[in-house]
């Protein structure tokens, strides 16, 4: 690790800038993409792309290949990650606006913290994780109540499941990261998941019949800067940062992405997408954050003895 005097600060706040600005930004140019192309297809050309791009780079450095332990280990992550959690979201922001989507997913912390409790039992139940399990729970519950009056739509019922099921995903491939055999170099094996997920979407696209009513010459420009967007910089660029970051600052401050994402979300969709920002958005949306702060800033000893510590 670098010693902190040896690296400008720019490169710091840089690398901040983009985990923050770039990958809330991320969910408005899924919903621009998902417009026009089909949602897995899509999925697939991003991560495709963007998983080669690593894993060559990986190569080309003469980076030893995952042994085949690692890649059976690698493709139950992908799976997980990129066909039901990037999938499903892809699929959900067809129905539901893009920061309520990134809101939504902002939920991993929650269904992580649920896993390692009822599966893992790493951790307790403590007064305070309850607490904030149970504002985690209300903030969804205050976007999708239809009984509620809050003002504005409920999020669509069927787009919201999706966005859960995703969410819990992430959580259990997050919480099965730990124990599996994975290459030690997170580069090489991210960018493995990444290539094994976007074939497997490109499998789903094909099962779904997605292949058949894509045209991309009624393509318009737009979506295809929003695919660009997102493979170069939410995916290659923002990883890069991400990497750089937790190799010189603390896993709690890179972790904050997790909390301005949804809000760089809900902002750029509002002023950009032309997505509402009443009252349910702000109040589910502070409900959610504040599930998140209080999970992933837990003192150690407040969790059971022996457990692991979130990851981001």
């Amino acid at each position: 690790m670098e010693a902190a005097t040896d690296r400008p600060a720019w490169k710091t706040l840089l690398a901040f800038a983009i985990i923050y600005f770039v990958w809330g930004s991320t969910f408005l140019a899924i919903r621009i993409g998902v417009h026009e192309v089909p949602p897995f297809l899509f999925a697939a050309m991003r991560f495709i792309v963007a998983g080669l791009v690593l894993f060559g780079w990986m190569i080309a450095k003469g980076e030893r290949l995952p042994d085949r332990r690692q890649w059976g280990s690698i493709s139950l992550i992908a799976l997980l990650i990129f066909v039901f959690d990037y999938g499903l979201l892809f699929w959900a922001e067809q129905r539901v606006p893009s920061g309520i989507a990134a809101v939504m997913m902002a939920t991993i912390p929650v269904f992580m913290a649920l896993s390692e409790i009822v599966f893992l039992r790493t951790q307790r139940l403590t007064v305070r994780l309850a607490f904030a399990l149970l504002i985690g729970v209300g903030g969804v519950a205050v976007l999708m109540s239809h009984s509620l009056n809050l003002g504005g739509a409920a999020i669509e019922t069927t787009g919201a499941a999706a966005l859960i099921v995703g969410s819990l995903s992430w959580a259990v491939a997050s919480v099965l990261s730990r124990v599996l055999p994975l290459p030690e170099l997170k580069v090489m094996s991210s960018g493995a998941q990444m290539l094994t997920g976007g074939l497997l979407l490109a499998v789903v696209a094909a099962g779904l019949g997605e292949f058949r009513g894509f045209h991309p010459g009624s393509v318009s420009r737009g979506a295809w800067f929003a695919l660009l967007y997102l493979i170069v910089a939410g995916s290659i660029v923002g990883f890069t940062a991400y990497v750089w970051l937790i190799h010189h600052e603390s896993p709690t401050k890179v972790g904050t992405y997790a909390y301005v994402n949804p809000v760089v979300a809900v902002v750029l969709g509002y002023f950009l997408g032309g997505e509402g920002l009443g009252l349910r958005t702000v109040l589910g949306t502070a409900f959610v954050l504040v599930s998140v702060v209080l999970i992933t800033t837990a003192k150690k000893q407040e969790w059971a003895a022996g457990a692991v510590e979130l990851e981001s």
